[in-house]
């Protein structure tokens, strides 16, 4: 027991809590009754009720009203009508759907048959095309016989008349021929009667063969004093039949080469035609294959179109459109903040031990040496007193029930035996000096 008076009793946590969720809940419902603001708005209203549901708090078994908010939304006489007239052509628009839903069971039972599509091409039996390949050029002439000795002596004791006719009879058949051989050969080049070097050729031709006659009748018209020069004709005559010769022995190979060198032309442009009709029958099998890939594709999705159609159909009677709802503002409701109630009962307590200790701080330097030996032993400031013997169990109000009990006097019997050991505080309690109390009785 000491002279000074009892610290403040610390705040009970359970009672501290109980009090903080009364406090949090009375700041929620005040909060929900002003943040759930009312609209109206020229398509409709949203509009706030609230019904009470009531809550236990756990700790302490008290049961709290909450106000439980139901949000209402009104549309306008006109948007409700609407509204009326979509619900009523949505719920056709549904009862259609399922009337033709019904008939998918028989739709979706039955496979997709495919039999009746047309086949699909084989490539297979496409193959590549085989071309020809261009053979090699032909031989050609590159050399000639002997088309005859060359002249290089005359007599020129020769008849006149008998070597002109001699002469003409057989250069005529020669230049006949020459001049068949001649055109046989512009026809071959393609050389047409008529054309600028068709009549250059004949000309030519033409020339030769007058100035072989023109020779023979000149060497002809001379006479003997003249042999001489006719025998020398004569050689020159012979020599130029062997030039003729071997001119036509010379066409005659040119000829040959010509048409051989036309025969493997013809050859190759006969290979390229064959080439070109097969790259033509090779294409014309490939269009066929794609176009019978591309009915039977058509027909398969004709085919899937019919199947899917009702689906499709059924699938947008389902998806119809959706109700618009008024727009309603952001309404900034006002709101309440917590209170720290249990912060402000900490702080209380910590304050009332400030001042606690600042009073125990002052009545230390009132009562000096008197402080360790003075009890506070008012009995208004004791509870559960018990009378053992000559003193009194009892514990200080303040104190909890489970405090151990404290054994003295009380100090309105002391002050009536002994008031010199009375002292009364400015707080009207009396405190007992208890020293001075038992030496009262010791012998001397």
């Amino acid at each position: 027991m000491g002279f000074y008076p009892d610290a403040p009793k610390a705040p009970d946590p359970k009672s501290t809590a109980s009090a903080q969720t009364a406090t949090n809940i009375g700041t929620a419902v005040a909060n929900n009754l002003m943040g759930n603001v009312n609209q109206v708005t020229p398509d409709g209203a949203l509009k706030y009720t609230y019904t009470t549901q009531k809550w236990t708090d756990p700790l302490n078994g008290k049961v709290y009203n909450l106000q439980v908010p139901t949000a209402t939304q009104t549309l306008s006489a006109g948007q409700q009508a609407i509204k009326n007239q979509g619900d009523k052509a949505e719920l056709n628009i549904a009862t259609l759907a399922a009337n033709q839903s019904a008939k998918l069971n028989d739709l979706l039972g039955r496979p997709v048959d495919t039999s009746k599509a047309p086949a699909t091409g084989d490539p297979t039996k496409i193959g590549l095309p085989q071309y020809a390949g261009y053979g090699g050029g032909p031989m050609l002439e590159t050399s000639l016989g002997n088309t005859g000795n060359v002249t290089k002596t005359y007599d020129a004791d020769i008849n006149t008349q008998r070597y002109e006719k001699a002469l003409m009879d057989r250069m005529n058949p020669q230049l006949a021929q020459s001049r068949r051989a001649l055109e046989t050969q512009l026809a071959n080049q393609g050389l047409q009667p008529g054309s600028e070097a068709y009549n250059r050729a004949i000309d030519s031709a033409a020339r030769q063969e007058n100035d072989a006659r023109l020779g023979a009748i000149l060497n002809a018209g001379q006479e003997q004093s003249r042999l001489a020069g006719l025998a020398r004709d004569k050689a020159t005559f012979q020599n130029a039949a062997q030039a003729q010769n071997f001119q036509q022995a010379l066409a005659a190979a040119g000829f040959s080469n010509d048409s051989e060198q036309q025969m493997f032309q013809n050859r190759n442009t006969t290979t390229a035609a064959n080439n070109a009709l097969k790259d033509q029958t090779f294409n014309a099998k490939q269009a066929r294959l794609s176009a019978q890939n591309n009915a039977r594709s058509q027909y398969l999705n004709e085919l899937y179109a019919a199947r899917n159609q009702p689906i499709n159909e059924i699938s947008s009677l389902l998806s119809g459109a959706q109700v618009t709802n008024p727009n309603f503002v952001n309404a900034q409701g006002a709101t309440i903040p917590t209170v720290d109630y249990a912060g402000l009962v900490q702080q209380d307590y910590a304050n009332k031990v400030g001042a606690y200790n600042s009073k125990q701080a002052g009545i230390g330097a009132i009562f000096g040496g008197l402080a360790g030996l003075a009890s506070l032993s008012d009995k208004n400031a004791k509870k559960d007193i018990k009378r053992v013997g000559g003193l009194y169990e009892y514990r200080y109000k303040g104190e909890s029930k489970d405090a151990p009990k404290r054994i003295g006097v009380m100090a309105q019997e002391v002050e009536k035996v002994r008031p010199d050991v009375v002292i009364k505080g400015n707080d009207g309690l009396r405190r007992v000096n208890y020293g001075a109390l038992f030496a009262a009785g010791r012998k001397k």
